[in-house]
């Protein structure tokens, strides 16, 4: 993404609203006909795109303005921008839209678009629209990224509710299921995604999901929510809609995935099984390094390293070594490891994803200590 070609648009749309008929630096004043709605947009097969979008519509005939409010940019060209986005402390912010182009984009992405005009008087649309133009103009719109706190979808709950005066739009279904299980319908299509933020994401995604975000939980909450004894929201309207069948891969799906660890297993070679321990080794160290390293708390306190054991890299050196009493030794510290994982994961979401990897190492782990268990002699 261009962050100066956003910034640009950005300051030459506010320099427009700003200029219409008023002094500079004032924000229009809305006519009774404006209309201000939250656009919910349809998910897509990008990673950034997995779980929709969401959005602010302000829209006033009269005064020529339609604009879409949009806080989920980010810059690309950030420096380091791998490592901040790990640590957990890359900016995103807002940017401001032409309706015309917000919806183009959409209509070449093949993405839904559906919008939910506010059911709110004149006066707090406008306090809104000075809101929202505030927010830019200050850099307020500049915030943390964090996936479940705060992102594109919590920023507009947050600031309707601070032009409402309330805590008005709150998650009012599913907060019965964890975050976890929230979020796996969307993988649909995308194996190797569902398999990777399921081992990477640790115990704060096995909360009861009270939280709204994502943004088909808002658009759905909206359905429902009240202010001032009527509804918050009109009727959802279609602005876009395409039929959003999940992909096909002949890669990106699980009989690659069980051919991988069933090879594993069928063909039982040292190399072999030295390969997948280096691999799940470094993965489980990789874990425990962005636990502590990260601000993301999504990645904090993650059991799967029971799974991901860096302690394969222990067994890996002995192997090598062919120290069989080590070996016998650290094939049964592993098997305890998946022992105590496989009991805390016995009522996880992702319990059947990661079972066939728990298969694998406990049938490999197992014969490795047979094979290197002390024989016991017999006298006759």
């Amino acid at each position: 993404m261009n962050s100066s070609l956003l910034f640009k648009k950005t300051a030459l749309f506010l320099l427009l609203i700003a200029s219409v008929n008023f002094g500079f630096g004032q924000t229009p004043i809305l006519s009774e006909n404006a209309r201000v709605s939250v656009l919910t947009c349809g998910t897509g097969n990008e990673s950034y795109s997995l779980f929709g979008h969401t959005a602010i519509r302000i829209s006033d005939p009269n005064q020529f303005i339609d604009l879409v409010y949009n806080y989920g940019a980010f810059d690309f060209n950030t420096p380091n921008f791998v490592a901040k986005f790990t640590k957990g402390d890359l900016q995103y912010f807002a940017v401001a839209h032409p309706y015309t182009d917000f919806i183009n984009e959409y209509t070449y992405e093949r993405r839904s678009v559906y919008e939910q005009e506010l059911n709110i008087p004149d006066t707090l649309k406008q306090r809104l629209f000075d809101n929202l133009n505030t927010s830019l103009a200050s850099g307020e719109s500049h915030y943390t990224y964090k996936f479940i706190d705060k992102n594109c979808t919590s920023m507009v709950v947050d600031i309707i509710n601070k032009t409402l005066s309330t805590t008005a739009i709150v998650k009012n279904s599913d907060t019965d299921i964890t975050y976890r299980t929230i979020l796996y319908p969307y993988f649909d299509g995308h194996f190797y995604e569902k398999l990777g933020t399921s081992i990477i994401f640790g115990k704060k995604v096995d909360q009861l999901g009270t939280q709204i975000f994502l943004p088909f939980e808002l658009n759905k909450s909206l359905k429902t929510v009240q202010f001032n004894n009527h509804l918050l929201a009109k009727k959802n309207k279609t602005l876009l809609e395409y039929n959003e069948t999940p992909p096909s891969s002949w890669w990106n799906n699980f009989y690659t995935y069980g051919l991988l660890l069933g090879f594993i297993l069928f063909m039982n070679r040292k190399i072999i099984n030295q390969i997948y321990f280096l691999l799940m080794g470094m993965l489980g160290l990789f874990f425990l390094f962005v636990g502590f390293y990260s601000s993301h708390h999504e990645l904090a306190y993650n059991y799967n390293v029971l799974l991901f054991n860096p302690a394969l890299l222990a067994l890996l050196y002995f192997y090598y070594k062919d120290n069989k009493k080590w070996i016998y030794n650290l094939c049964l510290i592993n098997l305890l490891s998946l022992a105590v994982y496989l009991i805390i994961l016995i009522n996880k979401a992702h319990l059947l994803i990661v079972l066939p990897l728990i298969i694998t190492s406990g049938v490999v782990l197992v014969k490795l200590a047979l094979k290197n268990k002390k024989k016991i002699p017999i006298i006759i």
